[in-house]
């Protein structure tokens, strides 16, 4: 029998889980869905595909909506054993669902469920259907998504000021499940990513009442939970940890702990992270939001390397056309949307997909250049947020960083149009205007930087739009020099206190051959919140803010995000820069290897090689030993290079 899957209109399996997503969010005792248009999935849709049978077969077909199956000139019921004969049959499936988006497995030896079919909304052209790996039996259910599970015990049970604490190893995101000694009783069960928040029952963000039946409480984020009123003993606690089981692929150890067990707390705040799709935290937000997801895309790629998780949240962060908001309504995410996209299929090449989103990539842009000013500078409009990061910049008018995104969403559209053999002349021509257009208003050659906003006259300079003139190759190599130095290396420009911004500048000194100081950085600023007693990375961290306000942000107690996907980012810096792992794809290369063994005494690092496999380095201080499970492979130290054959060992010394 053939291999079948549950298969949908594409991208409707995507919206209906993340619109389930972003309504997920409770804080305090009331829910808060996501502020953003929450996206519709299809309510009626038809699948079709045509056979050339050669002799008689039968099949059935499953779904979770009303409907019926037209095979040739006749109808059947769901569920019905269909024979036909041999010939030519084009099958028809109807179906729909007012409750969800409709969906239909089918059953049989040649007509059945996999790949081939075409979806229709009765609107547009027909798309192929969309599927998951994780859908491929009939008894599943497409809009229940069937989590991993795995049950922890609390590793300490302590008497707190008349009540009874609970600490577990790690943060996880779990169901609580009590037992009662004597009975059940209708105990408040109060938990926190840290101990200080679980012993404050008022400002604590998650409190549950255990169900009378189950004893259960609701998933959410724990490491601590606590029980006032309450002896020890009278309530035996456990937690579920609920996960999708996406493998990791990459490992890392070398001689300095410290940065080995940075890479393992990023692993692990990571994983938290990645569930159906990139989440920003698993306390606070638990919303799929586009920046946090772009970073995400970059770590995913030297961790994991799962393509499906990429893109199930592409497809839930866009949406539908017409594009009548930003993303997350924030401007700046609509552009990291789409250069999220493009790094995306630079990892792993996906042509099929590519195809599926490049209109909706193609009306973002469209939606992006009708919200522009005079200077051609795009700008936020009424309801629209220009975020960039927490930080002090001068945003009056056209701001400069935005416009450094939005000059790199012209050059990706120009040559993602030129793989699909379209024509991107007038992106690149946009293109062209645009950074022109930067250079006149916003380089400022006294200060040797660019400015955040010419309209305002403060001048000001902050490291965002610097940061992104480098990364985005919009400065030249002459500018890049002063910003280096009149910028990044400036400490009278204000530093970046967010772990999402840290991604991005770091980046940018890899880029400029600063390892060092990224590695030192590395060290201070996330060895930091180990200090501090994190098992988890934050979604912020200020150095000077003292132990018991660093829990707080947004002028909320205990606001701040202990466990977030954008903290993550020194797995990203380790495997590219300092194991040196860059993904190529073009001229028979896959990918380059560039290790930097003179920062380390010692390293064994397995990395993953987009969906090609894997590639693994040993340095024990005088040889190094490559392993490739990958084919394609250049190793490069220094001036020389040695080609990496798939399951040989290539050792060298250095």
């Amino acid at each position: 029998m053939s291999k079948s899957y549950w298969i949908w209109y594409p991208g409707d399996f995507e919206l209906y889980h993340g619109m389930k997503q972003n309504f997920s969010r409770v804080e305090r005792g009331f829910g808060w869905p996501a502020f953003w248009k929450s996206e519709g999935f299809r309510n009626r849709v038809a699948f079709r595909r045509t056979y050339h049978l050669e002799e008689e077969t039968s099949f059935a077909v499953y779904s979770n909506a009303i409907g019926h199956v037209l095979a040739g000139e006749k109808k059947y019921p769901f569920g019905k054993k269909i024979t036909c004969e041999p010939g030519e049959v084009t099958v028809a499936v109807h179906a729909g669902c007012v409750e969800a988006f409709p969906c239909i497995y089918i059953e049989g030896d040649v007509i059945c469920s996999d790949t081939g079919w075409m979806a229709e909304d009765y609107e547009k052209d027909p798309q192929p259907a969309g599927k998951s790996k994780y859908f491929t039996r009939p008894e599943q259910n497409p809009t229940v998504w069937e989590y991993s599970e795995k049950v922890y015990e609390p590793v300490s049970v302590t008497e707190y000021n008349g009540g009874t604490l609970y600490e577990f190893e790690t943060e996880l995101n779990a169901v609580l499940e009590a037992k009662f000694k004597n009975g059940y009783q209708p105990v408040l069960i109060c938990c926190g990513e840290s101990r200080e928040e679980a012993i404050d029952p008022v400002n604590c963000y998650y409190s549950w009442q255990p169900d009378k039946e189950t004893g259960k409480c609701p998933c959410c984020a724990v490491r601590f939970a606590y029980i006032p009123d309450c002896k020890p003993g009278e309530v035996i606690l456990r937690a579920n940890h609920q996960y999708v089981d996406i493998p990791v692929k990459a490992a890392f150890h070398c001689g300095e702990e410290r940065l080995n067990q940075i890479w393992s707390v990023a692993e692990h705040t990571f994983r938290l992270c990645s569930g159906i799709f990139f989440i920003d935290g698993v306390k606070r937000d638990k919303w799929i939001w586009s920046g946090d997801a772009y970073q995400s895309f970059f770590v995913n790629r030297y961790l994991m390397a799962d393509a499906e998780i990429d893109q199930r949240t592409i497809l839930a962060l866009r949406g539908n056309d017409p594009m009548t908001r930003h993303i997350n309504t924030i401007v700046d995410y609509s552009l990291l949307w789409l250069l999220g996209v493009d790094y995306h299929n630079e990892g792993y090449g996906d042509r099929d997909f590519l195809e599926l989103v490049y209109p909706k990539m193609v009306s973002l842009m469209g939606f992006c250049n009708v919200r522009r000013e005079e200077h051609g500078f795009l700008i936020g409009k009424e309801k629209d947020w220009v975020y960039i990061d927490w930080a002090d910049m001068d945003k009056d008018g056209p701001l400069c960083a935005e416009q450094m995104l939005y000059a790199a969403c012209f050059r990706v559209m120009a040559e993602i149009s030129k793989q699909l053999g379209k024509d991107g002349n007038v992106y690149r021509q946009e293109y062209e205007k645009l950074t022109a257009a930067i250079e006149k208003f916003f380089w400022d050659e006294e200060k040797g930087a660019y400015i955040d906003s010419f309209t305002s006259g403060k001048r000001n300079v902050t490291r965002h739009a610097n940061i992104f003139a480098i990364l985005f190759d919009i400065a030249d190599k002459q500018k890049q020099e002063k910003i280096l130095t009149n910028v990044l290396e400036n400490d009278e420009i204000p530093a970046i206190t967010t772990p999402y911004f840290n991604f991005f500048e770091l980046d940018v000194l890899c880029q400029m051959g600063k390892l060092k100081k990224v590695l030192d950085k590395i060290r201070s600023y996330w060895g930091g919140m180990l200090d501090l007693g994190a098992v988890t990375f934050w979604e912020e961290y200020d150095p000077s803010v003292p132990k018991e306000e660093q829990y707080d942000m947004y002028g909320d107690h205990f606001g701040k995000s202990l466990c977030h996907a954008w903290a993550a980012s020194p797995i990203y810096f380790l495997a590219k820069y300092f194991a040196g792992l860059d993904l190529v794809n073009k001229d028979g290369v896959t990918y380059v290897l560039k290790p930097q063994m003179q920062y380390f005494t010692d390293l064994d690092c397995t990395l993953p090689v987009g969906s090609h496999g894997t590639v693994r380095l040993i340095w024990d201080g005088e040889y190094l030993d490559v392993t490739p499970d990958a084919d394609g492979g250049v190793l490069e130290l220094g001036e020389t290079k040695f080609s990496l054959v798939r399951g040989e060992t290539r050792r060298v010394r250095i």
